[in-house]
């Protein structure tokens, strides 16, 4: 029987070789078939110290040493730290029983050690009686079971887009561990296990670990990061820092105000109407000065109010209106607190505080000498007493004089009275004649109110705007429900000495009241350039930092006390995102909102054109399947 030949060792592997390049070829020829076809990198090359990913260069690091005590939140610096990473916590339970026999075993070895120490006139080692102190309370707390006993494995990755990029970004997180005395390592000629074990694999291939306790695993949450989550609240979006929510009551910092600095376009309007309308569902009233009519929509989607106000409208606001108070010191004050505000009020009117340089520095010029602002408290006095109200409470509920009862009164009386009454007349029988110088005819009763100021004249917008704030502060101490108060463009009330006064001031005392007031503005140069401005700042407990120019980086950086890159993050953040600022904290957040609460509040040209494109078709839609139901032959 004849014996089949050898097989020659290189004819098989040529033959192997052939039929892997055949599968590969085929696979080729097939596409694209899983999931991490689209997820793969287009190369991946390790080497000993790093490996390339792509175009990005990246090291994975393991954490080998740790302090004899670790503390709560000791992994917060490297989960907010700015920087991309990877983060891997591999923790593996050990029986106790087998933990005690350890530690009984190292006890005794100790204690031998101390003793041959002693016999031999040795120096006491502090390191073996720590040792052995640290040994006896784990035991006893093992023995009880309050502690557990767990093998820990911490390792991380870094990313960067260049060799130097990574160098620089490996000794910052080397030396942020290394001042918590944890000490680290790159993962020499083990770079690619090291990868393997920080991707979501659960593959610890690096298995470098270190005995922990269930207390000082339990400081090695990785959550305990810069977070704003609270159990009550409304969402304010994602904290970009850990991918986590935030969920915050304004009204439980030291007061409810907050600011709004943006650039054009940034999305601070967004931002604030979001926290409207969810506000809004918690019970929350909400009054809004609108001077660019971005608020119509949404207040015509939820029901609210939405006055507006023009010298051809019919609404009237009378700026002499007495608030109807419940509470009796505020109720003795009433008309007093009111004469104050109209003094500011009034020299507003007149032509506001003049800026004149003095000695090299800006001085305020006011617009009324001291014999006139007398004379001018005198004739609001007689007024108010002409129309038989008093201090006395009691007289309060008549109705109120107007402006134009102010200006007979000025124009009867001695001094300096009929030239008031002269700068007053505009207002009066003048061009801006109406709209304050009548009883009010508006009665708001709505959770959403939104007072349009777009079409009135340039120099009556601050006017306007005063007199609003004053009508809606004097409905606020009718009660002290839960209220927001949003003032958009307000560095046009910065602009007067008199109106900022009268901001600051309502930002003061706004708490007592249970009111939150929420400021806006594009204009930060000129708002914190304002010694009344940075005092708003300073009474507003939360702040939102959104996309900024780049004049105004500077300021804020320097107000803000912001670090290098939050300073150059500021000028390049995409819409709708910024930094949230909620008393000593402060996250990178995203402004998230879902797509029916965008189409009530967006003021996009193009997606307000597509939502209204969409209702119609919607309609036409509706109306072909009425038409079928009514007619169902046709």
């Amino acid at each position: 029987m004849a014996k089949n030949p050898p097989l020659d060792p290189v004819a098989i592997a040529e033959q192997q070789r052939l039929a892997e390049q055949q599968e590969v070829q085929a696979a080729f020829q097939k596409g694209i078939t899983a999931l991490r076809d689209f997820i793969a990198p287009a190369s991946l090359e390790y080497s000993s110290t790093h490996f390339q990913l792509g175009t990005r260069l990246a090291r994975t690091y393991y954490v080998y040493g740790y302090p004899r005590q670790v503390y709560t939140g000791w992994l917060s610096s490297m989960v907010n730290l700015d920087e991309v990473m990877d983060m891997s916590l591999y923790v593996y339970p050990v029986e106790s029983q087998v933990v005690l026999e350890n530690l009984r075993k190292k006890v005794s070895q100790l204690e031998a050690g101390i003793q041959i120490d002693a016999e031999k006139g040795r120096v006491r080692d502090p390191g073996k009686q720590a040792a052995i102190m640290d040994a006896e309370e784990m035991r006893d707390k093992l023995q009880v079971g309050e502690e557990r006993f767990f093998r820990f494995g911490f390792y991380f990755t870094l990313y960067a887009g260049s060799q130097d990029e990574l160098d620089f970004v490996t000794h910052k997180v080397e030396s942020l561990l290394g001042q918590q005395l944890l000490f680290s390592k790159p993962a020499t000629s083990q770079q690619e296990q090291g990868f393997n074990s920080t991707v979501p694999q659960l593959s610890d291939q690096l298995q470098i670990r270190r005995n922990f306790s269930t207390g000082a695993l339990s400081t090695s949450f990785p959550f305990t990061s810069a977070d704003l989550t609270q159990d009550s609240g409304i969402l304010y979006g994602i904290n970009m820092h850990n991918s986590g929510l935030v969920i915050f009551d304004r009204f439980s910092l030291e007061n409810g105000n907050a600011v709004v600095f943006a650039k054009s376009g940034a999305g601070k309007s967004f931002t604030v109407k979001l926290e409207a309308l969810r506000s809004m569902m918690f019970g929350t009233e909400v009054f809004i000065i609108d001077p660019e009519n971005e608020y119509q929509r949404m207040a015509e989607a939820v029901g609210g109010a939405y006055v507006r106000l023009s010298l051809n409208s019919p609404t009237r606001i009378n700026p002499f209106d007495l608030p109807k108070v419940i509470d009796s010191d505020d109720a003795d004050n009433a008309l007093r607190s009111n004469l104050i505000t109209l003094h500011g009020l009034l020299r507003l009117m007149m032509g506001g505080a003049q800026t004149q340089m003095m000695g090299g520095q800006a001085a305020a010029i006011p617009a009324l000498s001291p014999v006139e602002e007398a004379d001018l408290d005198a004739a609001l006095i007689e007024t108010y007493a002409k129309a038989g109200i008093t201090n006395d409470p009691l007289t309060h509920n008549a109705q109120p004089p107007t402006i134009s009862d102010l200006y007979d009164t000025l124009l009867h009386m001695g001094g300096t009275g009929p030239q008031l009454a002269q700068r007053l007349r505009k207002y009066t029988t003048g061009t801006f004649a109406g709209i304050f110088s009548q009883q009010s005819n508006i009665d708001i009763n709505n959770q959403l109110v939104v007072f349009n100021i777009r079409d009135l004249e340039d120099e009556l917008r601050p006017v306007a705007m005063y007199i609003v704030l004053n009508f809606i502060w004097n409905k606020t101490k009718t009660d002290k429900k839960r209220r927001l108060l949003v003032v958009d463009e307000a560095w046009q009330l910065m602009k007067y000495e008199d109106s900022a006064n009268f901001m600051f001031s309502l930002a003061k005392r706004a708490r007592k009241y249970n009111l939150g007031i929420t400021t806006i503005t594009q204009d930060v140069e000129d708002f914190m350039g304002s010694r009344m401005g940075r005092a708003i700042v300073a009474n507003a407990s939360m702040q939102i930092l959104l996309k900024q120019s780049t004049s105004a980086v500077d300021v804020l950086a320097d107000v803000f006390k912001l670090t290098s890159e939050e300073r150059k993050r500021l000028a390049q953040f995409p819409v709708g995102q910024g930094l949230f600022f909620a008393g000593q904290n402060h996250v990178h957040i995203q402004i998230a909102s879902s797509p029916t609460e965008t189409s009530l509040i967006t003021t996009n040209p193009e997606q307000v054109a597509q939502i209204e494109q969409q209702g119609e078709m919607a309609g036409m839609q509706g109306t072909i399947d009425l038409n079928n139901r009514l007619h169902p032959g046709l």
